[in-house]
């Protein structure tokens, strides 16, 4: 019918925004305002060595831009000190100065537990200066 062809289309329906999924139990939210907080930055390893009074704990040397830092973590069981050397890690370069076993750690790096019980740090796909901002 002539009144049918002169209305208008309806207009398509957008879709649907996907449902958010709940948080996992434990696991605190936070603002765009808070993450801000945390310095992520590329460091590159210049040495590393076994912490002399800690299994689990490597000291680890970084260039990050002009400044050397030095951070104890531990992941001595899944990296031998010498393979970390001239890696581009990623590090939270605000935290905390902290003592770990009487070794001073300006630092944390980034890494991920895998579920079979390794760890893999994270590093920069490519070459990439130390000293960067990541975001």
């Amino acid at each position: 019918s002539v009144l049918e062809a002169e209305q208008p289309a309806p207009a398509p329906e957008a879709p649907e925004a996907p449902a958010a999924q709940p948080v996992p139990e434990g696991v605190a939210l936070i603002g765009f305002e808070d993450f801000q907080k945390v310095k992520l930055v590329t460091a590159q390893v210049v040495d590393a060595r076994p912490h002399p009074h800690a299994d689990r704990l490597l000291i680890v040397q970084l260039q990050v831009g002009e400044r050397r830092k030095q951070i104890v973590s531990g992941i001595r069981e899944f990296y031998q000190p010498e393979a970390l050397i001239g890696r581009t890690i990623i590090l939270v370069d605000n935290l905390k100065p902290a003592k770990l076993r009487g070794e001073a750690s300006e630092g944390m790096l980034l890494a991920v537990k895998l579920p079979e019980g390794g760890l893999r740090i994270l590093t920069t796909d490519g070459p990439a200066a130390s000293g960067l901002s990541v975001s």
